[in-house]
């Protein structure tokens, strides 16, 4: 059985736009990082550009710091 945590979600912009960050580990093979991004383009009002990459930098952030945890914690 493979072991799946959600690393990290988020809404990206002001629609239902989300990313979530999934970490696999399965029985038979290394493990993941999976990055699930909206399924299709969204526009973006240019100068809310900085706002919407602060937010997805926030969830990859996130998503980084859990899998430092993870990986402290193995040692």
């Amino acid at each position: 059985m493979s072991k799946s945590v959600i690393l990290s979600t988020g809404r990206v912009t002001p629609t239902d736009d989300i990313i979530t960050i999934t970490y696999v580990e399965p029985d038979d093979s290394p493990p993941t990082v999976f990055v699930r991004w909206p399924r299709e383009a969204t526009p973006c009002d240019p100068t809310k550009l900085g706002a919407v990459a602060n937010r997805v930098m926030a969830v990859l952030a996130e998503a980084v710091a859990k899998v430092a945890v993870m990986r402290a914690d193995e040692l």
